[in-house]
């Protein structure tokens, strides 16, 4: 593995950020994903959405701000902004199910070659377990991001040819951004768009299970 360095989970959910337009409501999954309301670049307004009734969070609320009356779905005090509403947790999940979010920026343990996503359980592993609703947000949304390291802890791929871990939804992933790329999910299998400062598309591939489809010179990823 190249002993270089690698994006950091902020720069992450920054780039991932640059993916969102103008207006769109938006659920964020737990871990690299919930930061990204701290990134929008300027003049973007989103309306974040929340499982527990919220549409229109604004980003988490720092020291001196809090409100424990006001939380998102990880009771992680969150601000608003104009135009924001609060309503009943079944009516969160119809908007879900029912095909309202633009967008939803979901965590990763594995996405496959066509897009198969598993995020919520490692065998054998204590620490997971509990699907929750990725499984709904992953097939209700119009457009599904995923945002995780491009490797495991043990060096392991994220990016296989066929999920191994149990899945959370197939064929739903469109785009992925890692510590080490942005790549799209098509017909013809995973396109590396954009590799991350200092890396190539060669060592990319190597640290990829599934083919990567690289066309030309792959550009390094900006920010906003």
């Amino acid at each position: 593995m190249p002993d270089k360095p690698r994006l950091a989970r902020e720069q992450i959910a920054q780039r991932a950020a640059l993916e969102l337009t103008d207006g769109a409501f938006v659920n964020l999954g737990w871990g690299i994903p919930n930061l990204i309301a701290d990134f929008l670049p300027k003049g973007l307004t989103i309306y974040f959405h929340s499982e527990n009734g919220i549409l229109g969070m604004g980003r988490r609320a720092r020291t001196g701000e809090e409100d424990f009356d006001l939380v998102d779905a990880m009771k992680v005090p969150v601000t608003l902004v104009p135009g924001a509403s609060f309503f009943h947790q079944a009516d969160a999940h119809l908007m879900t199910r029912g095909g309202h979010l633009d967008f939803a920026v979901l965590g990763g343990f594995q996405v496959s070659e066509k897009g198969d996503l598993a995020n919520w359980k490692i065998p054998g592993s204590k620490g997971s377990g509990g699907i929750g609703g990725a499984m709904d947000i992953a097939t209700g949304t119009k457009n599904l991001i995923v945002c995780m390291e491009h490797n495991a802890k043990d060096g392991s791929p994220k990016i296989v040819k066929n999920c191994t871990y149990p899945l959370t939804a197939l064929e739903c992933v469109r785009t992925i951004v890692t510590d080490l790329a942005v790549m799209d999910v098509t017909k013809e299998g995973v396109l590396l768009r954009e590799v991350a400062p200092g890396w190539t598309s060669d060592e990319v591939q190597a640290l990829s299970e599934a083919k990567l489809i690289v066309h030309g010179i792959v550009p390094q990823m900006k920010f906003a």
